[in-house]
């Protein structure tokens, strides 16, 4: 396809203007002394509501939702939207009932809470889970998706693409840490609305023949009326990847509960919030944004069923839609595409790093320094593993990722081998006391192990129903055996005694807003 000189005027412009303004929020300020473990990996605890709600869309929103998504709105339709009208329910939720605890308990990672509601065995074993998650399924989806996307649009070369976005990423938010990523993921995540709505726009413009964007939609649902089903029916040939009903009651709410609520990687900002209240309206501020993002991810793919209808893979219908722009307008939307990659990323190699660090090298490795050459040591070590990260994710996205037709059901599906087990040990630790370790690690283990036997001697369950079937079960599993074996209350350190979960005049009327917007969404396009 290739870029004009202007478009690369834009791009360059973009990626001096973002790194340069990361190393600004990164700079130690005067008197402060260097930084320690709390201002690298939770930014200082203080971040605004505004850069909570940012960073948890742009940390969300990458190639594998742009592209992935996109294409999967190519092949399925707008019923893959129900991932992010269904996220901006959840985070409502994660809002007022999760958020109150974490934060009384001043937790900074999810394995940090595991240990201090059940023991040291869970929090080691969901530290490696969450190390290979990130690593090897996340982190290659990325830049490898990225990639594709640049090379289609850029026309580099896709290897030169990879190790680009990659080594960009890391040095972006390696000296700042989660204050780089959030206090400038606001630009990130307002170039990215604006250039996928110039996309959304250009493409119904072209499918209106110039009679407007309303024209442009209504013609859209006339000649591709399959796609804009938000309920699929079972002989429709998608209904395996969105289950019917099960979308709305069953298996996606489980998805969305650990993601949004006990993803490292994505609860890292509201943790990092300077007060509860901050916290909440950074979550309702991400809410009201999901409320578009099907335009901005969804509807180009669907627009490409009209435009390019005999594309090889349906991931390359976002890159073929971004064709329709001239030039400019082609670097602009670059850049925001770039700038969901890069803001990705950057949040993943912060979250991985934070893991590693805090609960797995510091819980075994005994230091021999203190105090402020200790905070020192741990900054060093978040960086290295940073670096290591990126590398061992960059050698492996090629063959993990590569041959996917659908990169984005792809990690849907094998998330859902452990997340009706990460759902179950997070819900009985928060609102169940009895709850104890023997529980959580059978609910972890009952997980895997029954969504592999679905996988293998159920094939024709579709993913979704199967993380439901296996949630219940782990669920029922986890309850038995805590009750078969001795409570453990001097492991329990989590205080919920005390938590408030009234919430503002302000997040209840936004929490309002979204629902009633959810429910004529679902009414109009059921």
């Amino acid at each position: 396809m290739g870029l004009a000189t202007i478009d690369i005027t834009v791009v360059v412009i973009y990626a001096i203007g973002i790194f340069g303004l990361a190393q600004w929020v990164s700079r130690d300020k005067a008197g402060a002394g260097p930084k320690n473990s709390t201002d690298y990996f939770l930014a200082s605890k203080n971040l605004p509501w505004w850069a909570i709600g940012a960073s948890l869309i742009a940390a969300n929103i990458s190639a594998e939702q742009i592209v992935g998504m996109s294409g999967s709105g190519y092949a399925i339709g707008l019923a893959i939207a129900s991932y992010e009208w269904m996220a901006a329910a959840t985070l409502l939720i994660v809002g007022k009932f999760f958020l109150p605890i974490f934060l009384r308990n001043e937790i900074y990672t999810m394995p940090q809470f595991l240990e201090r509601r059940y023991g040291p065995g869970i929090r080691t074993l969901m530290a490696v889970f969450w190390l290979v998650l990130y690593v090897f399924v996340n982190l290659t989806s990325i830049i490898w998706l990225g990639s594709v996307a640049v090379t289609k649009v850029a026309g580099v070369n896709q290897d030169v693409a990879l190790v680009g976005l990659g080594v960009f990423a890391l040095l972006y938010q390696l000296r700042g840490g989660l204050k780089a990523v959030a206090l400038t993921d606001i630009v990130q995540v307002t170039l990215l609305v604006l250039g996928g709505l110039i996309i959304a726009v250009l493409t119904l413009g072209e499918i209106g023949a110039g009679e407007g964007v309303v024209a442009g939609f209504s013609t859209l649902m006339e000649r591709a009326p399959g796609h804009f089903e938000m309920i699929l029916e079972p002989s429709n040939p998608h209904y395996v990847d969105l289950p019917g009903l099960s979308v709305l009651i069953g298996g996606m709410w489980i998805a969305n509960l650990s993601y949004w609520g006990f993803n490292q990687y994505i609860i890292q900002r509201a943790l990092a919030a300077k007060s509860i209240d901050e916290a909440q309206k950074g979550m309702l501020f991400a809410s009201f944004i999901k409320l578009i993002m099907p335009i901005i991810i969804v509807l180009p793919g669907i627009a490409a069923v009209i435009l390019a209808p005999d594309l090889a893979k349906p991931d390359e219908a976002y890159p073929t839609m971004m064709r329709l722009l001239p030039p400019g307008l082609l670097g602009l939307v670059f850049a925001a595409l770039v700038a969901a990659i890069i803001a990705s990323t950057a949040s993943k190699i912060n979250s991985i790093a934070t893991i590693f660090t805090l609960d797995v090298w510091a819980k075994f490795r005994k230091s021999e320094v203190a105090g402020e050459a200790q905070e020192r040591r741990l900054v060093l070590v978040g960086r290295i593993a940073a670096a290591v990260s990126i590398v061992i994710a960059i050698l492996t996205a090629r063959p993990l990722v590569g041959s996917s037709e659908q990169a984005f059901q792809f990690i849907q599906e094998f998330t859902g081998f452990f997340t009706p087990g990460i759902t179950v040990i997070f819900l009985l630790g928060l609102f169940w006391r009895r709850a104890n370790e023997p529980g959580a690690i059978t609910a972890a283990v009952a997980s895997v192990a029954l969504s592999w036997a679905f996988k293998v001697w159920m094939p024709a369950i579709p993913f979704m129903d199967r993380m439901g079937l296996c949630f219940l079960a782990a669920l029922v599993l986890a309850v038995v055996v805590s009750l078969a074996t001795p409570a453990r209350p001097d492991k329990d350190t989590i205080s919920t005694g005390d938590v408030r979960y009234a919430t503002s005049t302000g997040f209840n009327a936004g929490a309002i807003a979204v629902v009633v917007v959810l429910c004529v969404l679902y009414a109009v396009f059921w």
